[in-house]
């Protein structure tokens, strides 16, 4: 059994959040940019990244962050983090195809399928990190992570108040990306194979089932009995 990450020291990265206009693009762009990462939001409209990059500097009152269109972030990263709905979640790995090659892609997307985003619907691949792998072949080395976040536990409190499953195509992957989780305020799981994002993604429709059930916003998951 693979237990929680350990700490380590962690050089700073070039990290592109593409679709990072969105909350849960931008609240991990201002985690790790705070961390002291190199971060750049990525955007289909340049415009909109800029936005995006301002808010988070004005945010963390420095100047850090800045904003492209997508291909480019994507060029100028190490490590790119897809954070696009589903519907655009297949045409923007194929946008970006030849600028993955080699590097760490760490999959937020959740297949969710408008208006019914309570009710699981896996997608033909099995889940979207599967159809990444898909898209991408073994050129790139794929995770699935921080589907269970809400976009509220990116804050300053210190107390994320849960955990971030990671899934992926191999060890070193998801080693790699559990540094980045760590980073980032949470506490991450080696949660296997790529093939275990399936369950990984499908709970993020009943944590919002949760949330409208029991009238929250943040319900999120906690490992407990490890480490």
């Amino acid at each position: 059994m693979d237990y929680e990450v350990e700490s380590m020291e962690n050089e700073p990265k070039k990290i592109a959040v593409i679709g990072g206009t969105g909350n849960e693009g931008k609240g991990l762009a201002y985690s790790w940019s705070k961390f002291g990462h190199t971060v750049i939001v990525g955007s289909r409209e340049e415009g909109k990244a800029l936005i995006a990059a301002a808010d988070i500097n004005a945010r963390i009152g420095r100047e850090d962050v800045v904003g492209m269109e997508n291909l480019e972030a994507a060029s100028k990263s190490d490590v790119i983090v897809l954070t696009v709905p589903y519907a655009a979640h297949r045409a923007t790995l194929e946008y970006l195809k030849p600028q993955l090659i080699g590097k760490l892609l760490i999959d937020v997307t959740v297949p969710l399928v408008p208006p019914k985003v309570t009710k699981v619907q896996m997608p033909p691949s099995g889940s979207a990190a599967q159809e990444a792998l898909e898209v991408l072949g073994d050129s790139v080395d794929i995770v699935d992570a921080f589907q269970n976040i809400s976009y509220e536990h990116f804050n300053d409190s210190g107390e994320a108040g849960c955990d971030v499953l990671v899934t992926g195509s191999s060890k070193d992957a998801r080693m790699r990306a559990l540094e980045l989780v760590k980073d980032a305020g949470f506490i991450g799981w080696d949660a296997g194979p790529i093939e275990n994002s399936v369950v990984v993604e499908g709970l993020t429709s009943i944590l919002i089932y949760l949330n409208k059930q029991y009238g929250s916003h943040s319900a999120g998951i906690k490992i407990t009995g490890l480490g």
